[in-house]
């Protein structure tokens, strides 16, 4: 009997049948449970697809997580200073919430580098931040005391300023594809919010997207179709949601406590979820790219 030798259609044929078969929204583990603490949030991945998470073993400390799982220390905050949020300009530059210092720190990858890039006093924490296709930085500004929020706008010279106060608790936050639309969630009101953003950017009045009954709300993103990916903690879900606020689907990230979500991977349609319960990343295939997935592309 002749020896089969695959040809070249039947090899890419193949390679596509394997592509086709890739599940997609099924959770896996990316690291172990040992190497970040209970703080562990901000996920955001660089061009190269490795990935950030803050208190790698110290609340101070930034971890590197390369695609494969490995992770090491990357930087330590300064003295005073806690990470939360993570995103990364265009340029690559890397930008942290510090929800104790009530900064915005900038790091240079090459450098390591810390400095404050705004510093606001009026900050109650710092929380999360989205990056507009221009290049503004926005942060949500949870008091968890007194179960309300803040928003501010960071513009390039690190100038802040509040966009609007006496929210419930404003906690995962992100622009939409067209840099038209701030969306925020209410992690204790349960209620994700989408705000116009006017040409002078300020705010407009705000819509409601969706509102839940039951379990809070952490970190989101958008996919480049302007879902939104939001982290249901207590429910140890992410939810997809349309922009008008349907459940396009729930799922499973093998923990109770999502804190934060992002998107990376050449295709930038892998998802990471930062985790509380395990103290991980866990991650997952997506059908459509994240609007930022890596290094700030948009």
């Amino acid at each position: 009997m002749p020896l089969f030798r695959p040809t070249l259609s039947a090899l890419a044929f193949t390679v596509a049948a394997a592509a086709a078969d890739e599940s997609l929204f099924v959770a896996h583990p990316l690291t172990e449970s040992t190497l970040f603490t209970v703080g562990i949030e901000g996920p955001a991945c660089d061009a190269q697809g490795n990935l950030y998470a803050v208190s790698f073993g110290d609340k101070a400390n930034i971890g590197k997580v390369a695609p494969g799982g490995q992770a090491e220390l990357f930087v330590t905050l300064p003295a005073g200073s806690t990470g939360n949020g993570i995103r990364f300009g265009r340029d690559g530059t890397m930008y942290v919430a510090d929800y104790t210092g009530h900064n915005i720190l900038r790091i240079d990858m090459e450098t390591r580098a810390i400095r404050v890039f705004a510093h606001e006093p009026r900050m109650s924490q710092p929380n999360d931040l989205a990056i507009a296709p221009d290049g503004t930085l926005y942060a949500s500004d949870p008091s968890w005391k007194d179960k309300t929020g803040q928003l501010w706008r960071i513009d390039s010279d690190g100038s802040t300023y509040l966009l609007a106060g006496g929210l419930g608790t404003t906690n995962g936050i992100d622009v939409s594809p067209d840099g038209t639309t701030l969306y925020v969630n209410e992690s204790e009101q349960r209620g994700v919010w989408a705000f116009p953003i006017q040409k002078d950017k300020s705010l407009g009045p705000r819509r409601l997207v969706k509102q839940f009954a039951d379990f809070g709300f952490d970190g989101m993103r958008c996919d480049v179709d302007g879902n939104l990916y939001a982290t249901r903690h207590g429910k140890g879900t992410v939810v997809k949601l349309s922009p008008e606020g349907e459940i396009l689907k729930e799922i499973d990230v093998l923990g109770q406590n999502p804190s934060n979500i992002c998107f990376g991977g050449p295709d930038g349609r892998t998802a990471y979820v930062t985790e509380v319960q395990y103290t991980r990343v866990i991650t997952f295939r997506v059908d459509r790219p994240g609007r930022e997935a890596g290094g700030g592309r948009q």
